[in-house]
């Protein structure tokens, strides 16, 4: 593969174009982008969602979240990043301990992956309520465009940015904002899942060959929406059973 990638393109932009988000954004939805052409994939949430927040006194950045897509043989991971980027998201004592902000809520977006023979993984639910005056930016993207399905699979949910006001107003900030925000208000936001594989009609339980690499996911098995089993695996699950087998 040859990348022919011209000067004064998008991909190649002069050193005088104001340019942002080449490595949060930009390089997540080009490899939507090649993957779509190599049919190789479902679209994975295509963003990083940024979030900062702040004063003249600190400033915190952090990004979130969303669903990988399915593909040929796997379905897609939930609240994890994907492909150009693996950040780890500060713990919520921390966050709390060293800003003025709580963490109402962080959960997986149920329903966010799309349907299909292999399921786009889900997008995550984060609320953050600030406790002083303090200035909130967020660049984000998939807020209208949803993560793409491939070979019959359904889209994954394109993601939201809400401000819940003190006044009871709840405000949709759109892909890219910066507010002033006040103690009691909140923000929420919903992140994109990732998109389906293949037809939902095709989808099967997995069989007794995957299980048996597996093992240990036979008193494991998690229910899924889909009123059947999946199987439970990453590097979390991974040292867990390392921990209960030593």
């Amino acid at each position: 593969i040859e990348a022919i990638v011209p000067k004064g393109t998008l991909l190649n932009p002069s050193d005088t174009a104001a340019v942002i988000g080449g490595n949060v954004l930009t390089s997540q939805r080009l490899v939507d982008v090649i993957f779509k052409a190599f049919d190789v994939c479902a679209a994975s949430q295509g963003c990083m969602n940024n979030t900062t927040f702040g004063d003249g006194s600190c400033g915190y950045f952090e990004t979130v979240a969303g669903g990988a897509g399915a593909g040929p043989g796997w379905d897609g991971r939930s609240g994890v990043h994907s492909h150009m980027t693996n950040t780890r998201i500060t713990d919520p004592e921390i966050l709390e301990r060293r800003y003025s902000v709580i963490l109402r809520k962080f959960c997986l977006r149920s329903g966010s992956g799309g349907r299909g023979a292999y399921v786009g993984g889900e997008g995550v639910v984060r609320e953050l309520m600030f406790r002083r005056p303090q200035v909130l930016c967020v660049l984000s993207s998939r807020r209208v465009l949803k993560p793409y399905g491939l070979r019959g699979g359904e889209d994954g949910a394109t993601g939201r940015n809400l401000m819940e006001l003190r006044d009871g107003r709840t405000v949709n900030l759109g892909f890219r904002s910066s507010v002033d925000v006040q103690p009691g208000e909140c923000f929420h936001m919903e992140t994109p899942g990732g998109g389906g594989y293949g037809h939902p009609s095709d989808r099967r339980p997995p069989d007794d060959e995957e299980l048996s690499k597996h093992p240990h996911n036979r008193r494991r098995m998690l229910k899924s929406d889909d009123s059947f089993r999946f199987i439970e695996r990453g590097s979390l699950y991974d040292h867990r059973m390392s921990q209960e087998q030593s």
